[in-house]
């Protein structure tokens, strides 16, 4: 199975920090993880991430095994927890002033022996590592809107003054709809969620150079944070990074 580490930093910069990174384990070996960043005035943000993660964690664990029994039960169960989770935040919005517009990103990663099924919404990301880095999410964003369509190539989209204006946000709407990502994880694969406090400031060389170091899980994850900080540290900074257990984790 797995083992993992998981920090989730406030930076340098913000007073509030508006992530949340969480790992629910199951009984039956099951793990969810989540990472939200949140958006909005005073502290709605805050409250929408929290909202995301602990509801999905106890939707989660409330739910009978059948409801995982297989690839696409997974993926039917991720589908109604967001819309469930959605709607909960957006229904929080519109009834209360001071959160109005609140929102927050999603990855939510359902994970055992046979694999890992996402639910991504918004720009936090999710890489594979198995001898070779790869995101394997898409930002939900304006400028890969415009790549899309030709109007801006990727290399303009990096230094574009809206680069982080998101289309899609967990709350915001009535109705919602993730991404759902089937990921095969290898004996040898890691799994990195994070929110672009640090995908903003580690490009993927850097984060396949931490990746490879000699250093133990939770020392990656202290250098993820040390690097994203040393960088600027404009944002909150969080992540998870799910990897093999030793006794089947290959030295790359």
């Amino acid at each position: 199975m797995f083992q993992y580490t998981l920090e989730s930093d406030i930076g340098r910069k913000r007073e509030v920090n508006e992530d949340r990174a969480a790992v629910i384990s199951r009984e039956d070996g099951l793990m969810l993880g989540v990472i939200a960043d949140g958006m909005g005035g005073h502290n709605a943000g805050d409250l929408a991430s929290s909202m995301a993660a602990e509801g999905l964690g106890r939707l989660f664990l409330k739910e009978g095994a059948e409801e995982f029994r297989s690839l696409e039960h997974k993926k039917k169960w991720l589908q109604r927890a967001v819309q469930e989770i959605n709607r909960s935040i957006y229904d929080h919005s519109v009834g209360n002033p001071d959160c109005r517009g609140m929102g927050t990103t999603l990855l939510a990663a359902i994970i055992d022996r046979d694999g890992c099924v996402l639910c991504h919404i918004g720009d936090s990301r999710a890489y594979l590592f198995d001898g070779r880095i790869r995101q394997i999410t898409r930002d939900h964003t304006y400028v890969n809107l415009l790549v899309d369509t030709g109007e801006l190539s990727p290399e303009e989209a990096e230094e574009h003054p809206k680069r982080h204006m998101i289309l899609r946000a967990l709350g915001t709407e009535p109705d919602i709809e993730g991404d759902l990502i089937d990921v095969e994880l290898g004996r040898e694969a890691c799994l990195l969620l994070c929110s672009d406090g640090l995908s903003n400031k580690l490009d993927q060389a850097a984060i396949e150079a931490v990746l490879r170091a000699e250093l133990s899980l939770s020392e990656k994850g202290t250098e993820f944070i040390r690097q994203a900080n040393d960088r600027g540290g404009e944002d909150n900074i969080s992540f998870i990074l799910f990897c093999p257990e030793p006794e089947v984790k290959k030295a790359w």
